[in-house]
């Protein structure tokens, strides 16, 4: 029989996979490597997130990494933007093809009917050939020979068919340009030889050493892909089997930290749209679902969260005025006093690593805790 783990156990094991149970010593591409990639649907808040996983982290060790191309802002799991380390961009990008190709349903499918798609392709990449170009840009220059077709579902098509950077300072700090493209290839040059495309199998060893335990439509909820039960048969003997407290199967890596469930979780400000949130199909193990609707927005926004006991206990955003910024906390159910003076602290630290240098002797820092709903 499997031995069974609580949603206690299965919380403690992904926090300290995640490095929210202590901030780790460690370099921005060790951290984005073992997190197997973060979100990065905004430029700010993978800052913020490696600000909670990470001692002494300072916003200019991402953005020295982007411009040196060691991180690469693309579109990759779930076909949505990541910040990948070159190598797993590299290697995993063709793998999630079929994801990227699902994205051209709907609207873009409708727009594209009968447009010849591998001549668009060929001439977006003869496009991209003479030098980066934003989607604006590209779209309008394939519109100039399909005239009847929409510029935005043109872009699109050529986004999900050839894999491109967002080329810094898009994606960097405070940036909102709207971003250059240029093929990883070119972008990456000769740091790409000797590197191997990633099997199916590589990616759900990644994936367990990241957010293990978790079901198989876990994994599928992470990365988009689909076939996974091929995948943990033929993996079945080296890994370790669990079963959930409904009976779920769970895998994951022999070896792979598992804590106490007891193991103290201290409080954590977790960014926007956090791998930590986006990354099971069962989110359980961290949100309860009475709280689902007040971090998933109609609007697409998945909201910055405050973690106590391991667990999501509200929510929280920066608001600033003349000379002043100021954290809103918002708590999903009651704090005590010691938890709410634990969250105060950690969110007068990120407003201290979130001030630029120029304001950081004049603007004004403050904690406002709103009335729990």
């Amino acid at each position: 029989m499997a031995a069974v783990l609580s949603r206690r156990a299965l919380n403690r094991a992904t926090l300290a996979r995640q490095m929210l149970l202590a901030r780790r010593k460690a370099s921005v591409v060790q951290a984005i490597e073992k997190l197997a990639g973060l979100q990065a649907q905004a430029p700010n808040p993978p800052y913020v997130g490696l600000w909670s996983r990470l001692e002494g982290f300072h916003r200019a060790q991402l953005t020295d990494a982007l411009k040196n191309r060691r991180i690469v802002r693309m579109s990759t799991l779930r076909a949505t933007l990541h910040l990948m380390t070159a190598s797993d961009a590299w290697a995993w990008r063709p793998l999630l093809e079929p994801v990227h190709q699902r994205g051209l349903s709907g609207l873009h499918a409708r727009a594209l009917e009968g447009v010849d798609r591998a001549a668009v392709v060929k001439a977006g990449r003869a496009l991209l050939g003479d030098g980066p170009l934003t989607g604006t840009a590209l779209g309008q220059a394939l519109a100039a020979r399909w005239k009847d077709h929409a510029p935005a579902s043109l872009a699109a098509l050529i986004r999900n068919n050839v894999p491109l950077v967002h080329l810094p300072p898009a994606g960097s700090w405070n940036s909102h340009q709207n971003a250059l493209l240029q093929p990883l290839g070119a972008w990456l040059g000769d740091a790409t030889a000797g590197i191997a495309t990633a099997t199916q199998d590589d990616l759900l060893l990644r994936y367990l050493a990241a957010f293990g335990p978790a079901t198989l439509a876990d994994a599928g909820a992470w990365s988009g892909l689909t076939g996974w039960k091929a995948v943990a048969e033929r993996l079945r003997p080296q890994l370790r089997v669990f079963a959930g407290d409904e009976g779920q199967e769970l895998f994951d890596l022999p070896r792979a930290p598992r804590p106490d469930p007891d193991t103290p979780a201290p409080p954590r400000l977790v960014a926007e749209w956090d791998n930590l949130l986006l990354s099971h199909a069962d989110r359980r193990r961290v949100l309860d679902e009475a709280h689902r609707a007040r971090v998933f927005t109609i609007n697409g926004i998945v909201r910055g969260t405050v973690l106590l006991d391991g667990f999501v206990a509200g929510s929280w955003k920066i608001e600033r005025a003349t000379r002043t910024a100021t954290v809103v906390l918002e708590p999903f159910v009651r704090w005590s006093a010691a938890d709410r003076r634990g969250v105060e602290e950690e969110a007068l630290r990120l407003l201290a690593f979130a001030t630029d240098a120029e304001d950081a002797g004049g603007e004004r820092h403050a904690v406002r805790v709103l009335s729990p709903a």
